[in-house]
């Protein structure tokens, strides 16, 4: 039976977020993560005039507090007592996982579509998406939603399982921390190319294995989920590499195909129009439906995923605790 608690953290912060997700009343650790990475940003414009050698001090920092925070906290409460440290690193897991966020959130979208109204619908896609949704008609909206559900199933669901499944909590948190640096100060533009070089780079690493994985996963589960799996493996094969990011069209390709609509194309981010090639085939028009099918596509996989990881823990590190 020991050998299987070290699998009990992933599990049980996996079903938390299922059934409560993140509920807005309560202070979440990426939030303060952000306020730190706000807070190293703002002393390293100050402080550093070569931006990409403080970039690199920033990412370090961040990374380092973002891993002794829990781990500290863990050894404390694994040390009062096993079930007090499960407890814990299940909670602290839970926050790691964004899938009932992410379909929360996207499900605005698609509700406000279904009813006919693109302004609300616009709204709800403006909090879960970086690129000016001003210029966005209905369709834009739609699909700017499936492409964030598709690539957060990987960023916010299926890395960090991935990541908690090698080293537990801790570990999901040094993967947030970074992607979360990423997400901030990791654009290629004016502001943000030299300082946020390092936190890109690291996250470009550490999505390397994930992105590849929850994209083969997705190709393999598009079936249980009742979406075209010949097709989803046609597309990530074609169109996996159709982005700046060596990572952010893997799970997007393979959501593109099993569902059999065109994604990506021209984004427009702080002004400026960034050019995009599509991926997938225009096989038929986009529709609010789309939203449910890559929720589905995202819930599934990710179980997969979870079971991966769980089996993994029970038979490297079954008995080990923190």
């Amino acid at each position: 039976m020991s050998r299987f608690i070290t699998a009990v953290p992933l599990i049980a912060g996996f079903l938390l977020d299922a059934v409560i997700g993140d509920p807005y009343s309560i202070p979440h650790p990426i939030k303060a993560i952000g306020n730190l990475i706000a807070a190293f940003e703002k002393m390293v414009r100050r402080k550093y005039r070569d931006l990409r050698k403080g970039g690199a001090v920033l990412a370090a920092a961040v990374v380092t507090v973002s891993a002794a925070a829990p781990l500290i906290l863990l050894m404390v409460c694994y040390k009062v007592h096993i079930v007090l440290g499960l407890i814990a690193e299940s909670i602290l897991t839970c926050y790691m996982l964004a899938a009932r966020c992410l379909y929360n959130e996207s499900m605005k979208v698609c509700r406000a579509a279904e009813k006919g109204d693109t302004e609300e619908a616009r709204k709800a896609v403006s909090m879960i998406v970086g690129r000016d949704t001003s210029v966005l008609d209905r369709d834009g909206i739609i699909r700017a939603a499936v492409e964030t559900v598709a690539e957060n199933t990987s960023d916010g669901v299926t890395a960090p399982i991935f990541y908690m499944a090698l080293g537990g909590a801790v570990c999901g948190f040094i993967y947030k921390a970074v992607n979360t640096m990423d997400s901030m100060i990791g654009y290629r533009n004016a502001k943000y190319a030299d300082i946020g070089r390092a936190a890109a780079k690291a996250d470009d690493m550490l999505n390397f294995i994930p992105s590849r994985l929850t994209a083969l996963i997705m190709c393999l589960t598009a079936p249980l989920a009742g979406l075209d799996g010949k097709g989803a493996f046609r597309i990530w094969k074609r169109d996996r590499l159709k982005h700046d990011s060596p990572n952010s069209a893997q799970t997007e390709a393979a959501c593109a195909g099993a569902l059999g609509v065109r994604l990506a194309g021209d984004a427009v981010y702080f002004g400026e129009v960034h050019r995009k090639e599509f991926i997938g085939d225009d096989r038929r028009p986009i529709e609010s439906g789309d939203i449910r099918r890559a929720n589905r596509l995202m819930y599934v996989s990710s179980s997969v995923m979870l079971l991966l990881g769980a089996a993994f823990r029970i038979l490297i590190f079954g008995g080990m605790m923190i």
